[in-house]
């Protein structure tokens, strides 16, 4: 807030379910599918949670509020958009509308995941890219910084003009299986698409890589892994990937590891841990 702010009258006045912020103050806000992640990074910063309402009309419609002024102060949102991500998506626009005509001073968006961000080419002829899409809508209606995690590919940082922060899950994943002293370890991969970031597991775990050749005939769930790239017989396989649906690549990988030799097999990604 600047120094030299008078509080108008509508600050001075208490909102539903809360009282206006003081000057300076840090409070994590948080849309329908962020408020437990909120609530423990509001516990681990010892902060407190801003207080918001959102409401659905039977039709569909969607309602959101900030019940506290937000006049001059930065305005924290975590907000993943997930497994509604249509719905999740438009809450997210409209929190940032309100924020912005509240007068927040900036606009900070924390999406640890983004659904759409998978949607991030034009691989075959008349199909959007939804993933950009995406971007230019959460800067058209007033985002001043995105905080995400493990984007599917690197260019869709690259889809925003604002700054965004890209975070990784992958110290604390391979902390995680250092603790296992798996001896005779190898990362695989299940695409090709994803070597880039397998060997980043790789090169830190300091194993060997081996890669899935994944085939999709359509637009649904349902993938086949064709071959196994690389020596398995007898190894520990830790699979890595970014996220994971319904689970069916996984599967039909484990299934390949283990019809050609492989040991104990793992699956780490931002959503899961699998052994």
């Amino acid at each position: 807030m600047t120094e030299n702010y008078v509080y108008s009258k509508q600050d001075e006045e208490v909102c539903e379910g809360g009282d206006r912020m003081k000057k300076g103050e840090l409070k994590i806000f948080y849309g329908s599918s962020g408020d437990q992640f909120a609530r423990r990074m509001s516990r681990y910063m010892h902060v407190d949670t801003g207080k918001t309402s959102v409401f659905r009309f039977t039709e569909g419609n969607t309602f959101v509020k900030v019940n506290e002024p937000i006049r001059e102060q930065d305005f924290f949102l975590v907000h993943p958009i997930g497994l509604d991500p249509n719905n999740e998506f438009m809450e997210l626009i409209f929190w940032i509308d309100a924020a912005k005509r509240a007068s927040a001073r900036s606009v900070t968006v924390i999406m640890p995941y983004f659904s759409y961000a998978k949607a991030d080419k034009k691989d075959e002829p008349r199909v959007s890219i939804r993933g950009r899409v995406c971007a230019d809508m959460l800067e058209m209606v007033g985002a001043d910084r995105i905080i995400t995690m493990d984007l599917h590919s690197p260019q869709v940082q690259g889809f925003f003009t604002k700054p965004v922060d890209h975070l990784y899950a992958m110290p604390l994943l391979t902390q995680r299986i250092e603790q296992y002293n798996l001896d005779n370890l190898v990362v695989v991969s299940p695409d090709a698409g994803f070597v880039a970031d397998a060997r980043r597991y790789a090169n830190r775990l300091g194993t060997g890589l081996v890669i899935g050749n994944k085939f999709r005939s359509g637009h649904d769930e349902n993938a086949e892994i064709m071959e196994i790239i690389g020596e398995v017989k007898g190894k520990n396989c830790l699979i890595v990937d970014d996220f994971s649906i319904s689970g069916g690549t996984l599967c039909h990988l484990a299934e390949r590891l283990k019809e050609n030799g492989a040991n104990r097999i793992f699956c780490i990604s931002f959503t899961y841990f699998i052994e």
